[in-house]
């Protein structure tokens, strides 16, 4: 099964001075199984606030071998209907994270996060995690 990689797996595993190694093991394996995907947001949020030219264009170059699943106006739809879903239940979350949720559902992907929300996110809405 194909697996999204959330933006805080990603920030861990890119560290320049002290990556999380297990976890960086844990992308380098879904890499060289072919089983990483990724999406325009979580790009976007990775390469946002990097002030230095040199190291944005380091980790844009890094991430151009990922292809982005293309979004669609489903995938939007079905995050706002999750986030309505949560947000009924008293749990609330960001727009990033129910399009991830979103995406995961509709493309049938496992999503690798350390975020706890997204168990949270879980109790609610039909998605799976990389345990």
């Amino acid at each position: 099964m194909r697996v999204i990689v959330d933006t805080c797996i990603w920030s861990e595993v890119l560290r320049y001075r002290s990556p999380n190694e297990v976890l960086a093991n844990r992308v380098k394996d879904l890499i060289h199984d072919g089983r990483l995907v990724m999406i325009g947001p979580i790009r976007q949020e990775l390469l946002s606030g990097i002030s230095d030219p040199k190291q944005f264009h380091q980790l844009k170059e890094i991430l151009s071998v990922f292809e982005d699943i293309p979004l669609s106006i489903g995938h939007f739809e079905k995050a706002a209907e999750f986030s309505n879903l949560c947000r009924k239940k008293g749990v609330h979350g960001s727009t990033i994270d129910f399009l991830i949720c979103a995406v995961a559902n509709l493309e049938n992907l496992i999503i690798f996060t350390t975020d706890g929300d997204f168990e949270t996110y879980q109790k609610y809405l039909s998605i799976n995690l990389m345990k």
